[in-house]
């Protein structure tokens, strides 16, 4: 095949023929074209008759996606990789992950081969949520897989389905349809569990904490009587102690610290002591940072326990969703809701939490008939 012809952030137009690039205006063979779509998948067309046509169409091509608006894009990607089995779709990522050493491209092969595909291979990627990783981790721990290996599964499944999350299939935690805990029935959890179980509930309930940032609780950022600093998680991928979501490092936000989370902090390293001033650690090596399949797994096996009456869809984030509602039901502003719960920016917080504030649109609409009427 010749010498294809780049044409500057367009794609290319080549000719499949033995003739050399200078011949091509005078042999018959037809053009081609290859491009990327919208979707960064690549398209190849033929059958022009000259350079010009060609070159037309790829300028065609480039100004329709320079005009067409960002969520047609992101349509397009739901439509093609929604549909793609997760196996499909892994064979893709693989291709993608040139950086690995010989040695991970074993492990990671190992896994897939032997856990995750087997479980989720002919699974559509557009029907994948957190339920479906409970079952996978549930089912990994039913038949007897170890927690490393647990672990490692999960981290990987992590990383393909976060790949998937940026090509735009999942959508963002919406609180609307989220189940948020009565305060019974909040009270109920916080003892349904073991002593790293409670912490968590009150740290997420009571601070607004992520699963990752309470799993790095550390008494040396309690700066205050009634002030906590949160300065750094627990990097599911890593498993080691990085920056916080949307900060830089060093960046750090101080949240509210209710007497009760308090208390049970106090409570917690006089029972069970700390490592470098770190409440929780790998249940196995005190050198290693606490995985967060460890409260996946006893947060399903309070569910199936059945102890109380749970809400259904009731998941670990909804303790996180609990702070927002108790703050903004109370008329804090929502302004500090949103440093407190270190949200990128504002508006995520009133998109997803606008329906629990008291100043809702009912309420104004009484307020503004008022008005009219005097």
């Amino acid at each position: 095949m010749a010498t294809k012809a780049l044409v500057r952030g367009m794609g290319t137009f080549f000719k499949e023929c033995a003739h050399s690039q200078a011949r091509w205006s005078k042999c018959p063979h037809p053009y081609k074209i290859r491009y990327r779509d919208a979707t960064r998948s690549q398209v190849e067309e033929s059958g022009f008759a000259n350079q010009d046509a060609a070159v037309d169409r790829l300028l065609e091509v480039f100004k329709a996606k320079k005009a067409a608006p960002r969520t047609q894009s992101k349509a397009e990607r739901v439509a093609k990789y929604g549909a793609m089995s997760f196996e499909k779709y892994v064979a893709d990522w693989k291709g993608g992950q040139r950086d690995l050493s010989e040695s991970s491209l074993r492990h990671l092969n190992s896994l897939l081969e032997h856990h995750i595909l087997p479980a989720l291979g002919s699974r559509r990627m557009d029907t994948f949520d957190h339920k479906v990783v409970d079952r996978f981790i549930q089912t990994m721990e039913r038949n007897g897989a170890g927690l490393a290996t647990q672990s490692n599964a999960f981290d990987k499944l992590k990383s393909i389905l976060l790949d998937a999350h940026r090509l735009g299939l999942y959508d963002e935690n919406d609180a609307k349809r989220a189940v948020i805990p009565s305060v019974t029935q909040l009270r109920q959890m916080r003892l349904a569990g073991d002593d790293t179980f409670r912490l968590f509930v009150d740290l997420m309930s009571g601070c607004g904490m992520r699963n990752g940032e309470a799993a790095a609780v550390n008494v040396k950022n309690v700066v205050a009587d009634d002030v906590y600093r949160i300065s750094e998680q627990v990097n599911q991928t890593t498993r080691e102690y990085g920056r916080l979501k949307h900060r830089k490092v060093g960046e750090y936000r101080d949240v509210p610290l209710p007497a009760q989370v308090k208390d049970t902090i106090e409570w917690y390293v006089g029972k069970h002591g700390t490592v470098g001033g770190y409440l929780l650690h790998h249940p196995r090596d005190p050198r290693q940072t606490f995985p967060y399949y460890c409260l996946s797994n006893q947060w399903q096996r309070i569910k199936r326990r059945r102890v109380f009456d749970m809400p259904e869809g009731m998941v670990l984030y909804s303790f996180r969703h609990f702070f927002a509602s108790n703050c903004l039901s109370h008329g804090i502003p929502i302004t500090d809701v949103a440093e407190w719960m270190g949200h990128k920016s504002v508006d995520v917080t009133f998109k997803v939490y606008r329906h629990l504030m008291p100043g809702s649109i009912g309420k104004a609409a009484k307020i503004i008939d008022l008005g009219l009427a005097s």
